[in-house]
């Protein structure tokens, strides 16, 4: 009887379809073939093959690929992730398949140059110093001798030429080198120490053979390397338990020495002959991460981003799907690269919302990896100075481990907090910074320390406003006002990227001189500062700026090197880096976000505001934060002056509980757009009338977003709230399928567990 093949297909189709595997072929599930699809050939993924005495009715599969077939937990993923999320599973398919990219097979060839002992044609000054370092016979590149041999690169390649240097192409460079997790044991503290070897004993279900736990912990006792205490007893599972590796929260105050705990646990599992996984929510950043793994492991691991392309891209994928790749940091897209034995996944920073995927598939990849984490049954290690609700309600309730580091390393304070409040101390006319964090910021660059001036807006101004007729610049494609850029000279909606030059006369009445920015953005803080401290060093630091990650990469060492004595920054100055001359924080407006309708703008008000102050005191000199706020007395600012992290979480958990929020209960948001106006709304409003929800599922809206038009694209949102032990998935699938059909260009996006209410 002839085979059929159930062919999945990475587009947006939710089922597979058959066809027929022709004779001499033997196709196996998770393999990756070419098949006909409508008058052109695609790719799909074997998801089943079955016996059918029709399949000669059905197109053949034409051939298979050479590449490493979908692994049995990665095609579980994506099965997962697309009942989880309502996405068709062929969406949710091409974010774990990637195939190679023909445009992209070419891959700059390394050339490696040595003399040939043939005499030159003209044997000049500049060649002949050439020569004298070749003459060792060792390989280099024509850059390399060059520059050894203070000549410029055209000398070399005369030599070539003249054949007295033989070039050879050079293997590619590895794309990551095996990390050693013995290259250099950083001496942990005492709490340091107690966190890995718990943090081990519940990764493992048994220390490895021959060897004790404790030989791998270095605590700082003042006399080297010394073994860690002793675990405490504890009753073992029975021998037929099957072992189940945790979710574990690590949590710890900025500074305590997270990232050198999971390093360890990452060490374990590299001695163990695993792979490890670092996600981290802004990739583009991780220089000085990246270093402080280098000094740890010897090398650099292998990284995952959008910037990775061509040749690279497939040899990372390659080396990760045979297991030669030991180590992988990464955006949340590495979470579906083919992994041959996946040890354990390390979710760095896990409150922050970049692991939210806003776009296609609407997916959390700090879940995600929880959930890959039980599919491979490998442990999943979630740290935070400042963990989300949700986790730290899984913690609390058991459903995760929770190890806790509540002290800074080395018996550093955290840094001092008060609040100036700017009801009472005013700043002067047409300025932005408060007297009292002028005079905090001129005494700290006195003593030769760093200040940070933080504001979480981007640009020059928000708005730009005539004052002759009142018009506002607003976005052509967008409800948004658009944000004037100075260092451009240009107007930029932050929603879509559209921008126009900074007009020199109103638009709408023609008048000159009447165009005023209203509000705050970075550059104008950094304009008012040179203003106050014209002979001082400054960096502003935001994501727009020209020059893209590698600016910003090297003006994050520059400040980590002492390199400038104010930093004016945005919120991602906040994200895990290590400052040691940084000793003053000043947070200007700091009750951005307090008042939106975001059910989470409290928490994350908190855990931005609590990062951006953990910058101060990391060094030797402790630290101290100033807050510019209106609102001195809101339970947010409250609790981050007071230091008590506890009672906030406390307090925004129970108000979570009372009214049903996250994790106590569900949403999911149904996102309604189209061209016209009336269409989205005439759409919005028959779901509404389809939706007929049943006990314990409330169904509000359609109403206009807070972002009505984006893109040309007006839009309607209805959000459903229901109660935990809802079956959220199912009451929408058959909501779906029982509203009206989409039509023309209607679409409508679902967003299970929304982050963005906008």
């Amino acid at each position: 009887m002839p085979s059929v093949a159930e062919i999945l297909i990475p587009l947006a189709l939710d089922s597979a379809y058959s066809y027929a595997v022709p004779a001499g072929l033997t196709l196996t599930v998770g393999d990756v073939v070419q098949i006909p699809l409508g008058p052109r050939e695609t790719v799909g993924v074997v998801w089943g093959v079955r016996q059918s005495p029709s399949g000669s009715n059905l197109r053949p599969v034409t051939g298979r690929l050479d590449v490493p077939p979908l692994s049995g937990p990665l095609r579980e993923l994506v099965d997962w992730l697309a009942r989880y999320t309502l996405a068709p599973k062929g969406s949710a398919l091409a974010m774990a398949l990637r195939l190679p990219d023909e445009a992209a097979q070419s891959e700059t060839v390394r050339i490696g140059v040595r003399a040939s002992g043939k005499p030159p044609a003209r044997p000049t000054a500049a060649r002949l110093k050439v020569l004298a370092v070749a003459a060792d016979g060792i390989m280099r590149g024509k850059s390399a001798l060059a520059k050894e041999a203070g000549v410029s690169l055209s000398v070399v390649d005369g030599l070539i030429d003249d054949g007295a240097l033989e070039a050879t192409a050079l293997a590619p460079e590895p794309v990551a080198l095996p990390p050693d997790p013995d290259h250099a044991r950083v001496p942990l503290s005492e709490a340091q120490g107690e966190a890995v070897r718990e943090l081990i004993a519940m990764m493992n279900p048994a220390p490895p053979p021959g060897e004790p736990l404790e030989a791998f912990l270095l605590t700082d006792a003042g006399q080297g390397a010394v073994p860690a205490a002793a675990p405490p007893p504890s009753s073992p599972e029975p021998e037929t338990a099957p072992f189940r590796a945790p979710t574990i929260l690590l949590e710890g105050v900025t500074g305590s020495g997270k990232t050198e705990v999971y390093f360890e646990a990452v060490a374990d599992c590299v001695r163990r002959g695993r792979q490890a996984l670092i996600l981290m929510p802004e990739i583009a950043l991780t220089a000085q991460f990246l270093d402080r793994f280098a000094e740890r492991f010897g090398v650099r691991p292998a990284t995952w981003h959008s910037g990775i392309g061509g040749k690279r891209r497939e040899r990372i994928r390659a080396g990760v799907a045979a297991g030669e790749i030991a180590v992988v940091v990464g955006a949340r897209s590495a979470l579906f690269l083919p992994f041959a034995k996946l040890g354990i996944v390390v979710v760095d920073e896990e409150h922050e919302a970049a692991y939210k995927q806003e776009d296609g598939v609407h997916y959390h990849a700090r879940d995600m990896a929880v959930v890959r984490g039980r599919i491979e049954n490998c442990p999943v290690v979630l740290a935070s100075a400042t963990p989300s609700i949700e986790t730290r309600v899984n913690a609390e309730r058991g459903r995760y481990r929770h190890i806790v580091l509540p002290e800074r390393f080395g018996g550093r304070r955290l840094p001092d907090i008060a609040a100036i409040d700017m009801r009472s101390d005013k700043p002067e006319r047409g300025s932005f910074i408060a007297p009292a964090l002028i005079a905090a910021v001129r005494e700290t660059v006195a003593a030769g320390d760093q200040a940070l001036l933080f504001l979480n807006r981007r640009g020059y101004a928000p708005l730009t406003l005539c004052r002759a007729c009142g018009h506002r610049y607003q976005c052509r494609n967008c409800s948004t006002w658009l944000v004037e850029h100075r260092f451009r000279k240009a107007l930029v909606c932050h929603q879509c990227g559209y921008a126009e030059r900074r007009p020199d006369s109103c638009s709408e009445c023609g008048t000159f001189d009447n165009l005023t920015p209203c509000g705050p953005g970075v550059e104008r803080i950094a304009e008012e500062v040179t203003a106050l401290f014209p002979d001082k060093r400054i960096i502003v630091l935001s994501s727009d700026f020209p020059g893209g990650a590698e600016r910003l990469r090297a003006e994050l060492q520059t400040v980590a090197e002492g390199g400038c004595d104010i930093v004016i920054g945005t919120q991602l100055v906040a994200k895990g880096h290590n400052f040691p001359h940084l000793t003053l924080v000043g947070v200007l407006d700091a009750d951005i976000g307090l008042t939106s309708g975001d059910p989470r703008a409290a928490e994350r008000t908190f855990q931005l505001l609590q990062q951006v102050t953990g910058r101060a005191g990391r060094g030797e000199k402790p630290g101290r934060a100033l807050v510019q706020t209106f609102q001195p007395e809101h339970p947010v600012i409250a609790a981050l002056l007071s230091g008590d992290a506890a009672r906030f979480y406390e307090e925004e958990i129970a108000a979570r509980e009372a009214a049903g929020l996250p994790p106590f209960g569900r949403l999911a948001a149904l996102i309604v757009s189209a061209n016209e106006r009336e269409v989205a709304e005439a759409h919005g409003q028959a779901l509404a009338r389809a939706s007929e929800p049943p006990d314990g599922v409330m169904v509000l809206g359609p109403a206009e977003a807070p972002l009505a038009l984006v893109r040309g694209r007006y839009r309607f949102r209805l959000l459903v709230k229901t109660e935990r032990s809802v079956d959220l998935q199912s009451y929408l699938r058959d909501w779906i399928a029982r509203g009206p059909k989409v039509r023309g260009n209607v679409k409508v996006a679902i967003d299970v567990d929304p982050q963005s209410f906008l």
